[in-house]
């Protein structure tokens, strides 16, 4: 990618289990990774603890800054407000990442670093293309660049796996809100 070791770019994570890998890999091409843990989207504080923890012990892993975004659950259902009933994988979804991502991309600016990227693209439950996408419109609202990577790919997702198994990390099952722990509506 022809970057400088000091090239610094501000990360969005989601987890600790999905940023490993991403972590990893911008650091194998030369930046110098900020992680931004930003997710009002958790159900409960002890929910964004846990998570929080998990992506402490990555950063530590890794020898990365991280900054954290305080909790505040209301501010994403202010957010999403209206939409509680949509599936997973819907506009309640593309709020929430617009959210979090707008979020980074003013972090990132307040930092005085010009790119930044998500984790949340690594999931095989995301779509690269839409989250990308909402990274690029929010980064170009704040004068600075996102940096769309396809983090699923060179099996980068069975990585970020396989690292927080060997970290022992806590391991969630499900995407964060409490839209998502509903089971889907089945159609027939």
């Amino acid at each position: 990618m022809g970057q400088k070791q000091t090239d610094k770019i501000l990360l969005h994570a989601c987890c600790g289990i999905c940023s490993g890998y991403p972590i990893s890999f911008l650091k194998e091409s030369g930046y110098s990774p900020v992680v931004y843990f930003c997710n009002p989207n958790l159900d409960t504080e002890e929910e964004f603890k846990r998570r929080l923890n998990a992506q402490k012990t990555v950063c530590e892993h890794f020898g990365v800054e991280l900054i954290v975004e305080p909790y505040d659950h209301q501010e994403y259902l202010d957010f999403v407000t209206g939409l509680e009933n949509e599936p997973e994988r819907g506009k309640r979804c593309d709020k929430c990442f617009g959210l979090r991502l707008n979020k980074a991309s003013k972090k990132a600016k307040e930092l005085g670093i010009d790119l930044f990227t998500t984790s949340l693209v690594i999931s095989p439950h995301k779509n690269f293309q839409k989250i990308s996408s909402i990274g690029e419109d929010v980064a170009n609202s704040q004068g600075i660049k996102y940096l769309p990577l396809d983090f699923k790919k060179k099996d980068g997702f069975l990585k970020t796996n396989n690292l927080s198994k060997e970290l022992k990390i806590y391991r969630q099952n499900y995407c964060g809100c409490e839209f998502a722990k509903r089971p889907e509506k089945q159609t027939e």
